[in-house]
């Protein structure tokens, strides 16, 4: 099962093949790589597009420019507004396909404000923010963590361009040293997200790899979830990683209850699903 962000108007895939896509972020097209795209498809550097993400034998890579873009620019979502801006190993600050998991987290917390309730969320290697401002803009109050103070400092711009003055905590912090403060603290989150990478590094140098860390993280965070919790949503980018393996983790760590796992993929204009990772949540009651 895959789940696609059909939503988007200022974002679209173009055409892939043979390592890339090509991109439409408001009115620039970017070429970037993608591990997905294993097939063979139209010469897509023959086409029309304002830069490339070239990669280096030596690993890494460095942008190529066509013709002159600015520094940033925004593209909206529904009520939603991000600053894009290409930046170091081929990312833009936003990964669109993840506009599904937002509707899906977004609804529920929606519910439970009309039901009366706030839900606070905890939002765990959050990068540049999308699910926090969606979450926030939900009607959730949103605590961000990410190790990259550029990357919260962008989450912020974000939730302001969207309208949002209050109602998020931004904390630049190694993620397991957070949540074990929060349990100390005897914290409680009504749900969590989380976007974990495949590998990395904390501040203070502390090793993540998603093979060995997943599985006792989840069940560590499990610790801070409130008695009627709404959900708990992992998404992963790694290679390889298939939804049963979220949908085993998400069981085990937190008992038999409703999950749902899923590819997550973007619509393309060759009219074939484009995939982009994989996701499992786990929604309570």
């Amino acid at each position: 099962m895959i789940r696609i962000a059909e939503g988007w108007k200022d974002f679209s895939v173009i055409a892939t093949g043979d390592g890339y896509k090509l991109e439409r972020w408001g009115s620039v097209t970017l070429l970037r790589p993608d591990p997905q795209v294993i097939w063979q498809g139209r010469d897509l550097f023959s086409l029309d597009y304002d830069a490339v993400y070239r990669r280096s034998d030596k690993g890494g890579g460095a942008w190529e420019y066509r013709r002159p873009l600015p520094e940033s620019w925004t593209v909206g979502y529904g009520d939603l507004t991000f600053r894009i801006k290409p930046m170091g190993f081929k990312h833009t600050g936003l990964f669109p396909e993840q506009a599904v998991n937002w509707e899906r987290t977004g609804a529920l917390v929606r519910e439970a404000v009309r039901r009366g309730r706030k839900p606070k969320i905890l939002n765990l290697f959050a990068y540049t923010g999308g699910a926090t401002v969606a979450l926030a803009k939900a009607g959730a109050e949103v605590v961000h963590v990410d190790a990259a103070k550029g990357m919260v400092e962008r989450a912020g711009e974000n939730a302001r361009l969207s309208g949002i003055a209050s109602g998020i905590r931004y904390i630049v912090d190694d993620c397991k040293k957070f949540v074990l403060r929060e349990i100390r603290r005897g914290n409680r989150y009504d749900g969590i997200v989380m976007d974990p990478p495949s590998y990395g590094r904390g501040p203070s140098g502390e090793m993540w790899k998603i093979e060995t860390e997943l599985f006792p993280f989840v069940k560590l965070c499990a610790q801070l979830l409130s008695d009627d919790f709404l959900f708990f949503l992992i998404n992963s980018y790694t290679t390889g990683l298939q939804p049963a393996v979220l949908s085993n983790i998400l069981t085990l760590a937190l008992g038999g209850g409703n999950i749902e796992a899923y590819e997550v993929g973007l619509p393309t204009e060759e009219g074939i699903p484009l995939p982009c990772g994989a996701g499992g949540i786990y929604i309570h009651g």
